[in-house]
C-alpha cells in the first residue's frame, strides 16, 4: 500500500469549465475520498432583495447562472407570483415553456461538447458548438438576447412571438435534431468514449435517493424523478411527461441520459408550438406581497430540481429570496462518484455531472 496525499484539484484547472475546489486524498494513483471546498465565489445576490424591489429582482435572479439563466428568471417570476396570487396567461406560460426547454437544449449541448473536450474529442467539441450556436440564434430572435435574455416579467413575458417566428424554429430544430442525432450516436458508440466511460464514477440507485441526488445524475441512477412529470404551469397541458431513466449509474449512463433529453426537449417544443395558445402575455401586477406571506416554487433546471422560496413583508422589497440549485443538492453524489476512482478519470466524472458553481455559491 501507498501512502496516502492530498492533491488539491482546482479551483484553476485547464479541463474545468467552473471553479470547482476539490481536496483529492489519493493513494497509489486511487482516489480514496474527495472533499469538496465551498465557497471560492460568493456574490451574495441573494442579499440584493434589500435593496432591488420585487420586479428588479428578477434581472439579478436570472445572472445566478449565465446557462441556466432563463429558468432561474422563470422559477422566480413564478414563486413571486404565488406569493401575490397572480394568475399568468396561458399564452405567456406556453411561451415560458418554450423557451425553457430551448434553454435546456442550450445547456446540454455545451455540456456535451465540455465533456468530449475533457477526454480529447476536439472536433465532436466544435459540432456541438456549432449546433448550440443555433439555438441561440433562436433566443437571439425572439427574445434580444443570447445569453441573459430578460424575457420573463411578474405576470407573464415582455415579448410575443408570431406565427413566422414559431415555423423557422421548428423547421431549425428540425434540421439540428437530425445532426444532432448523428454527433449523438457517434459519441455513445465511441469505443475509446465507452472505455473511458463505463464502469467509471458508479453511484447505485440506494446512493442516489440517500443523497437526494437530482436531474440527469440522479436518473442515470434510476431516480425516478423530474419536477415537469409534476405538470406545474403550462406542463400540465401537454403530454404525460416521462422522464429519461438509466439503472447504470455510471458516466455513460449519465452522457447517455443528457444526449436523449435534448431530443425530448425538442418534442416538448413542437408540441408547446403546435397547441400555442391566443391571448394576452402579460396581466398588471399592482400592490406588494403582503407582510408574513410565503411561496415555494420547484422548477426543473437543465441540472435537476432548483427549490425556490420568497417573503414578503408588506413593501416592494421581498423579506427573504432563496435558491436550492441542483449543483447544490449533487455535490455529495459527486464525492460519492469520485470515490475508488482513477486519479486520471476524476475530469471526465466531474463533467459527466455538470457541476454548477456559479449556481451553488451565489
Amino acid at each position: 500500500m501507498g501512502k496516502a496525499t492530498v492533491i488539491p484539484f482546482g479551483p484553476q484547472h485547464p479541463v474545468l469549465p467552473e471553479p470547482l475546489h476539490l481536496d483529492l486524498v489519493v493513494e497509489d494513483e486511487k482516489v480514496i475520498e474527495a472533499m469538496p471546498q465551498i465557497g471560492f465565489v460568493h456574490r451574495g445576490l441573494e442579499k440584493l432583495v434589500e435593496t432591488r424591489d420585487y420586479n428588479q429582482f428578477i434581472y439579478v435572479a436570472e445572472r445566478i447562472c449565465g446557462i441556466c439563466a432563463f429558468g432561474h428568471s422563470m422559477g422566480y417570476a413564478e414563486t413571486v407570483e404565488q406569493l401575490m396570487g397572480v394568475e399568468v396567461p396561458d399564452r405567456a406560460q406556453a411561451l415560458r415553456v418554450m423557451w425553457h426547454e430551448l434553454s435546456r437544449i442550450h445547456s446540454h449541448v455545451l455540456w456535451l461538447g465540455l465533456a468530449a473536450d475533457a477526454f480529447g474529442f476536439e472536433s465532436l467539441f466544435m459540432h456541438c458548438w456549432r449546433l448550440r450556436e443555433r439555438v441561440l440564434d433562436i433566443f437571439e430572435k425572439t427574445t434580444g438576447g443570447r445569453v441573459i435574455f430578460s424575457v420573463v416579467k411578474v405576470g407573464g413575458v415582455v415579448r410575443d412571438v408570431d406565427d413566422a417566428m414559431f415555423a423557422y424554429i421548428k423547421q431549425v430544430l428540425e434540421g439540428l435534431k437530425d445532426e444532432y442525432r448523428q454527433i449523438m450516436n457517434t459519441l455513445l458508440t465511441d469505443t475509446s468514449v465507452k472505455n473511458r466511460l463505463v464502469g467509471v464514477g458508479y453511484v447505485s440507485h440506494d446512493d442516489a435517493v440517500a443523497e437526494s441526488m437530482v436531474g440527469p445524475f440522479g436518473r442515470a441512477s434510476g431516480v425516478n424523478y423530474d419536477v415537469r412529470m409534476l405538470g406545474n404551469g403550462w406542463y400540465g397541458k401537454l403530454s404525460e411527461f416521462q422522464p429519461i431513466l438509466s439503472n447504470d449509474g455510471d458516466c455513460y449512463a449519465r452522457v447517455q441520459v443528457r444526449c436523449l433529453e435534448v431530443l425530448q426537449s425538442i418534442d416538448i417544443i413542437e408540441e408547446v408550438i403546435s397547441r400555442m395558445p391566443a391571448g394576452d402575455i402579460e396581466v398588471k401586477v399592482k400592490g406588494n406581497p403582503a407582510d408574513g406571506a410565503e411561496a415555494c416554487n420547484v422548477l426543473e433546471q437543465p441540472r435537476g430540481e432548483c427549490y425556490y422560496y420568497a417573503r414578503g413583508n408588506g413593501t416592494k422589497f421581498l423579506e427573504r429570496m432563496r435558491m436550492r440549485t441542483p449543483t447544490s443538492q449533487n455535490i455529495a453524489g459527486m464525492t460519492i462518484a469520485l470515490k475508488g476512482c482513477d486519479l486520471a478519470d476524476v475530469n471526465n466524472i466531474i463533467l459527466t455531472i455538470d457541476p454548477c458553481i456559479s449556481c451553488t455559491e451565489r
